[in-house]
């Protein structure tokens, strides 16, 4: 790809003032159809060193609302970032629906250091650009007599000479070797929902002349493609319901019971394993994810209790996830949880996940039928990367039957301090446990990987069921913690 341009490419001065002069209006009005419309966008620049990404980025901002855009330098990692997964960096800082943000060096910096593969990349770009959002990456090339031009001048300068080091001098030594590693690189991620430019950045004026020239195309078929949806698409239709329905939930045996004073015996076991664990956990600097899901009344909470009454608290945090708010809304579904995800040697136990996507959100309608479908692949995309990254990953269906759900319901409406735990929400839900088992059903068996298996605990007896998620949790850090 790159030894076919033509490096040599330039614009008259009277064409580029006609062009911009056009093109910076039209940049303009783009933005704020963008904004109107909620159309999130990611303008990517990479290229090699001294190629110009600092100065043509300057440029194309100038005829945007500064109050719709920000610009993220990523080349060098904070400590914050080495401390989490690879991508965790770059997915909170994507856009919310209506803004701009662009990312001078980006995700492809893993690629070069061999953390993350081309596959991971795709993956990354897809499950953003099949939510709505406008994904354009620009490469900006220069030829090497142009790049060591280029460096000189900012040595010999005193105000720039701290933006090259020998690092870049060697690189341009090896001209040829990165042509070709950057190449291979553009090949495997040029897709048709994320392509690539290749600009030709020894003109500038010819570069600008490309870069606005292409953003206002991309935003125009953005603009012009965008189609609302409406109705209630995301309900589960009849097809939908007997598809996959492998009876998974029917297995479990609800009559597993534990005797008082065995459980006593065996919690005081496991939580003094527990309280080692997380000091080893905290020392080796593994980072552990508990994703708690469930039937309201499942005992989702108090498994996490047991867990986390015999651990520091500064190394730990409970999030309960509830509908999002208008921010998480305005970004992707997967976003506010990224945001949560630990540092190493830290754990975080998720009261309710990401999941929702594919329970809650395709029962009720809240996601169409394409979004929540597409989301099985997303979630198990982002689990092994998480596992890659080095965290363990350990995911929980708290499940009791009907009759057990009921019983519970109406001891927290005769509790006083226990009745704002029930709502009319979870007894309406109770009618729709038909469609809720066949979602269950479905999510389990496209999402228990080899990464991150489901484990269905049987929770009618809350003693059991407490013992066996705090057995999991053990043996797993036991066998990963040395």
């Amino acid at each position: 790809m790159l030894d076919k341009i033509d490096m040599k490419k330039e614009v008259r001065k009277q064409d580029y003032d006609d062009r911009m002069a056009h093109l910076e209006i039209r940049m303009g009005e783009l933005q704020r159809q963008c904004k109107e419309k909620k159309i999130p966008i990611m303008i990517v620049f990479e290229g090699f060193e001294a190629s110009g990404k600092g100065t043509l980025i300057n440029k194309m901002i100038q005829p945007l609302d500064p109050r719709g855009f920000k610009v993220y330098t990523m080349e060098k990692e904070t400590e914050a970032d080495t401390m989490h997964p690879y991508f965790w960096r770059y997915f909170t800082k994507t856009p919310a629906k209506g803004r701009i943000h662009i990312f001078d060096r980006s995700w492809y910096q893993g690629i070069e250091k061999g953390i993350i593969t081309a596959e991971e990349v795709r993956q990354f770009e897809r499950q953003f650009t099949d939510d709505g959002m406008v994904v354009i990456k620009f490469f900006l090339a220069i030829t090497q007599k142009e790049q060591k031009k280029r460096m000189d001048n900012l040595k010999k300068n005193a105000s720039t000479k701290w933006r090259v080091n020998e690092e870049d001098y060697r690189k341009n030594k090896d001209y040829d070797k990165y042509l070709k590693k950057y190449d291979d690189m553009l090949i495997q991620t040029d897709t048709s929902n994320a392509p690539w430019t290749v600009v030709e950045a020894i003109e500038k004026k010819y570069a600008i002349c490309k870069i606005l020239t292409t953003v206002v195309n991309r935003l125009e078929a953005a603009v012009s493609a965008q189609k609302k949806v409406s109705g209630n698409a995301g309900s589960v239709t009849e097809e939908d319901s007997e598809d996959l329905q492998n009876g998974v939930l029917q297995g479990i045996d609800l009559s597993l019971t534990l005797e008082p004073e065995e459980y006593k015996k065996k919690r005081k076991d496991l939580q003094k394993r527990m309280e080692i664990l997380h000091n080893k956990m905290y020392l080796q600097r593994v980072p552990v994810i508990l994703a708690f899901e469930g039937w309201d009344a499942g005992g989702k909470g108090g498994a996490i209790k047991r867990i986390t009454q015999c651990i520091d608290p500064r190394g730990y945090e409970v999030v309960p996830i509830a509908s999002p708010n208008d921010i998480e809304k305005a970004h992707h579904y997967l976003w506010r949880f990224w945001e949560k995800f630990p540092k190493d040697g830290h754990m975080a136990i998720f009261d309710r996940t990401w999941y929702g996507r594919v329970l809650v959100e395709r029962v009720e309608g809240f996601a169409t039928e394409e979004e929540w479908k597409r989301a099985y692949s997303e979630i198990n995309n982002m689990e092994a990367h998480l596992v890659k990254s080095g965290a363990v990953v350990l995911k929980f269906w708290m499940h009791i039957d009907k009759e057990e759900q009921e019983k519970r319901f109406k001891q927290r409406q005769e509790t006083p301090e226990k009745q704002w735990k029930i709502t009319d929400e979870d007894w309406r839900n109770r009618e729709k446990w038909e469609e809720y088992e066949k979602a269950i059903d479905e999510m389990v068996v496209r999402t228990s990987t080899g990464d991150a298996p489901w484990h269905i605990i049987e929770a009618n007896s809350k003693l059991y069921a407490r013992i066996k998620v705090l057995e999991i949790v053990v043996e797993a850090l036991e066998k990963v913690l040395k």
